[in-house]
């Protein structure tokens, strides 16, 4: 991969410039792809999406990685796989159907909170893996966590 598209990639289009919570902002810039990919596909679209975003961001923060340090602000591919992980557990729902939007919010703030604490697998991830698969997984992590929450949220809105 050539240095200007991995950091387009890693950058996810330029998101993770902002100046301020790059990370917040590429959380945000993902729930339209979310969104899209949860009504029209569900869980196949949820999965497509973390697949491509594993690979591509693998491979962009890889070489974006030969000239920085360990896991900088701007690459945002990882939050990008980690919020399309929180909408995992619900995306049958979210398939075809709005009724359940709230759960965008909601899988956003856990994703989030659950990648700043870095608390388990998390930190393990952050701390101990320092390379593109570091980078990636700590953010699934955190993805899976806010899944978990999302799935125990809708079992309680729906009994």
């Amino acid at each position: 991969m050539n240095r200007k598209t991995a950091y387009l990639i890693a950058t996810f289009f330029g998101v993770g410039y902002a100046k301020k919570a790059p990370g917040t902002c590429g959380s945000l810039a993902t729930l339209p792809v979310a969104v899209l990919l949860a009504y029209f596909l569900g869980t196949v679209g949820i999965l497509l999406g973390m697949a491509v975003a594993w690979i591509l961001g693998v491979l962009a923060t890889k070489e974006v990685l030969k000239e920085t340090e360990h896991d900088p602000g701007m690459i945002v591919i990882d939050e990008v796989l980690g919020q399309l992980t929180a909408f995992l557990s619900v995306a049958p729902v979210l398939h075809d159907s709005f009724h359940y939007w709230w759960y965008y919010p909601i899988g956003f703030a856990f994703f989030r909170l659950f990648d700043i604490a870095k608390i388990g697998p998390v930190k393990w991830a952050d701390e101990k893996i320092t390379n593109a698969y570091g980078v990636m997984l700590d953010d699934l992590f955190a993805g899976l966590f806010a899944t978990v929450i999302l799935f125990l949220v809708h079992y309680m809105a729906t009994r």
